[in-house]
Parts: structure tokens; C-alpha cells; sequence
């Protein structure tokens, strides 16, 4: 009888352990992120069978596919999507990533066609980027201006910016071979993956490690949960608050040579046109709070991929132009309202309702 009951609580033990962490994966958001970005490549397959094809391209040196075009085109909103997090995190607002991707761009597009080195370009670009977010972190930190003010002046500014360097002109550089090394970095192949999307996670691989390694992320997320109640703690928000707006800008800048490196040519209107919108999404699929505090770099990376696999949706369902932010928006909800709390919730709710009820009948 001892050894029955001592083998009935082990059971009893396990199983509640086993609820355990089965509630634990069902709450997580990475795993409704997964379930979704599965069921978006699901319902791509069935409009086009070949969706997961995978072709050796002998002119690329690589795999072709519409999966491979899809990390090619994420890992703009990879680097947008870090940065965003970071900026978030702390309870702020970065809207000027378009427009930093744009300046960006038209920088290097425009050092390119007057014959400046290729590196030279890249490196003036880089710093264009990271001025930019150091701009914006200097007036929010130091002169205390409201993030959504600041950047949304940037956003504006920075647009202007871009036509001042093309002279309001589309730049392209396709035809000049100097351009080699920065269109490999867009469009190359490393055993044949996108060397962007590789270098993409490369970058916030090494973000993250400086993070969670460094009492920097957790520093970043003191902050946004409480900037006075950190500031006493010994922590120097100013200085939080202007790294991750120069960050973001740094970032956004990288995002900007992928996006024209591309095609190598800037178009200052619709280069990184939106991709502020879209990074805020990311950030939000990937379970990071618009309030600030904890963030998800994972959870961010994945949502910038589902990002640009709904695009690819978009493109492979055929669905018309006018209706494609709508479908688009239908999409981030769903998706938000398969992460809601209460969602998940609702199975166990139900359930206490109906031993509560059953209870009652009993007593009855």
C-alpha cells in the first residue's frame, strides 16, 4: 500500500509538471510566433506548390526560392527590428528608421556614382546612420523631448536629407563595377545562403550576447520599467537612452545599404518607405511591450521574419494592391490575438467554471 501510494504521488508529481510545462510553451509567445510563421508557409504551399522548392542557382552561387527570396528581403527588418527593441524597451519610439534607410542609401548610391571607393561609401553611410540616432538620442536624453516628437521630426528631416544628397533624384549605381563588394553583401551567398541574411543574424547574435552577457540589457530594461527608480539605483538613463537611439540609427543604416544594395539604386520616396510601421509590429509579435521593460531579441527576429513572410504571402495569394495593408493588418491581429493572454487562458477559465458548477450541484 506504501509503495502504491508513494508511486501514485510520483505520478500525480509528474503530470503536474508536465502541465507545467506545457502551460509554459502554450503562454510563450516565440511559440505562437512559430505556430503562426508555420501556418503562413502552410497557406503559401497550397496557393503555389512549389513554395518550398529549393533551386542550386549557378549564376548566384547559391539557392533560389521563394523561401531564400523571403530571407533576403527580412533581413532589412531584422536590423530595423533590433533596434526598435532596444528603443522600445526603454518606453521610447524610433520613427525615423525609414528615413535614416533612406539617407542612408542615398549616401552611399551618391558617393558610388562620383567615384569614391566602395568602402568609403559603406563606412560614410555607417556613420550617417549612427549620427542620425545619436541626434535623437541626444535630444531626448539630454534636452528631454518626447521620443514620438523627436523622431517623428526626424522621420521628416531626414526624408529632405536623402533628396538634398541625390539632388531629388533616383540614384542608381547597377552599372558601375565598383559597386561589387556592397551588391555581394545584398545579394551574394555564403554555402549558399543570403550572405545578408547571415550577417543580419550575425549582428543581432552579437547584440544580444552584449546584452544578456552585460549588465547592459538588464539596465536598458530598469529604465523602461521605472528611469527614476533606476537613476537612484546608481543607473545612468541619459546615457541608456542616447546608446539605443544611436544604435537603432546604426542599425537602420545597415538596413539601408541591404535595401539598395539590392537593386543598387535609391529611390528617396520609397526607400525604407513604412518600415517603421513594420519594425513596431515585429517588436510587438515578438512579445516585447510598447510600455517598456523586459524585450525579446528572439522573439523580435522571429517577428521580422513573419514580417516579411506575410509580404511574401501578400505576393503569392495575388491579393490587390489597395486591399494589401488590409490584409496585411488582419494578419498582425490575428496573429496578436493568438499571443493574448486571455486567449490562453480561456481553456483553463472554462474549465474552473465547470468544476465550480459541478461543485455546486453536488452540495445541492
Amino acid at each position: 500500500m506504501v509503495v502504491a501510494s508513494k508511486n501514485a504521488h510520483k505520478e500525480d508529481a509528474e503530470t503536474r509538471s508536465g502541465n507545467s510545462v506545457m502551460k509554459k510553451i502554450l503562454s510563450s509567445n516565440l511559440t505562437w510566433s512559430v505556430v503562426a510563421l508555420v501556418l503562413l508557409i502552410i497557406i503559401c504551399t497550397l496557393f503555389d506548390h512549389s513554395f518550398l522548392a529549393l533551386r542550386w542557382n549557378k549564376n548566384t552561387g547559391g539557392l533560389s526560392g521563394p523561401l531564400i527570396t523571403m530571407l533576403q528581403e527580412s533581413a532589412r527588418y531584422l536590423m530595423i527590428a533590433t533596434g526598435m527593441t532596444l528603443v522600445i524597451s526603454t518606453a521610447g519610439i524610433d520613427l525615423s528608421v525609414g528615413s535614416v534607410m533612406a539617407v542612408s542609401g542615398a549616401a552611399a548610391m551618391q558617393l558610388l556614382t562620383s567615384g569614391a571607393n566602395v568602402w568609403v561609401a559603406i563606412l560614410v553611410s555607417l556613420l550617417i546612420g549612427l549620427v542620425l540616432g545619436m541626434i535623437n538620442g541626444t535630444l531626448v536624453s539630454v534636452l528631454g523631448l518626447q521620443p514620438f516628437i523627436t523622431t517623428l521630426i526626424m522621420m521628416l528631416a531626414g526624408r529632405g536629407l536623402a533628396k538634398v544628397i541625390t539632388s531629388g533624384q533616383n540614384t542608381d549605381a547597377s552599372q558601375l563595377a565598383s559597386g561589387a563588394p556592397l551588391r555581394w553583401f545584398a545579394n551574394g551567398f555564403i554555402l549558399g545562403i543570403p550572405v545578408n541574411f547571415l550577417l543580419a543574424l550575425l549582428i543581432v547574435g552579437i547584440v544580444g550576447l552584449v546584452l544578456r552577457k552585460s549588465a547592459l540589457g538588464m539596465m536598458i530594461e530598469s529604465v523602461g520599467i521605472n528611469s527614476e527608480a533606476s537613476r537612484m539605483t546608481g543607473i545612468k538613463p541619459r546615457t541608456i537612452l542616447f546608446l539605443v537611439y544611436a544604435i537603432s540609427g546604426f542599425l537602420a543604416s545597415i538596413a539601408g545599404l541591404f535595401a539598395t544594395a539590392s537593386v543598387m539604386r535609391v529611390d528617396v520616396v520609397k526607400t525604407g518607405q513604412d518600415l517603421e510601421m513594420y519594425a513596431i509590429l515585429a517588436v510587438v509579435i515578438g512579445g516585447t511591450s510598447l510600455l517598456g521593460g523586459k524585450f525579446s531579441l528572439t522573439g523580435s527576429a522571429l517577428g521580422a521574419v513573419i514580417i516579411a513572410m506575410i509580404r511574401k504571402t501578400i505576393i503569392t495569394l495575388g491579393i490587390d494592391s489597395a486591399a494589401t495593408p488590409a490584409f496585411f493588418a488582419v494578419v498582425v491581429i490575428v496573429i496578436c490575438i493568438m499571443q493574448a493572454p486571455k486567449i490562453h487562458n480561456l481553456g483553463q477559465d472554462l474549465k474552473r467554471k465547470r468544476a465550480l458548477a459541478q461543485a455546486g450541484k453536488v452540495v445541492a
